[in-house]
């Protein structure tokens, strides 16, 4: 079963002063605005790379822990994901250096440490860490909630 997302980007003008327009093949995301400032320095209201990395994620590693925790006998009631993706000057140019994953759960008969350890299984199996391991430092926390 292969799946294939589209989206398409239209810029205009220079890097510094140019600004672009994406949209999702699905709809979802339709005349999104993008500029180099709202990646490196204000967003004010539009998005970048870096937020839709964060996004994606966040959604891939939360279906991936929802499963584990399922599969393992602990379906849960709420998973919680903030991802935080990093753009960060590197020797002369720009680069996505880190992505911190800070997860909340609530999920009945599960210890912490278990919740942990399905945590760490859902990082680095999901496949957007997947996609990026190796060359972007992936780390996550968990907090169990009662």
């Amino acid at each position: 079963m292969a799946a294939e997302r589209t989206a398409t980007v239209t810029w205009q003008g220079s890097l510094a002063r140019g600004r672009g327009t994406f949209s999702t093949g699905s709809g979802a995301l339709g005349d999104q605005e993008v500029t180099w400032a709202s990646r490196t320095e204000r967003s004010e209201g539009r998005t970048s790379p870096e937020e839709l990395i964060a996004a994606a994620h966040a959604s891939c590693l939360s279906m991936a822990l929802s499963n584990i925790l399922t599969k393992g006998g602990n379906e849960p009631e709420r998973l919680q994901v903030q991802a935080t993706c990093t753009i960060d000057a590197v020797d002369g140019g720009f680069k996505i250096t880190t992505i911190r994953l800070d997860v909340r759960g609530r999920v009945p008969g599960i210890d912490e440490e278990s919740f942990r350890q399905a945590v760490a299984q859902a990082k680095d199996g999901c496949p957007v860490s997947g996609a990026l391991q190796g060359n972007v430092e992936i780390s996550a926390s968990a907090t169990l909630e009662s």
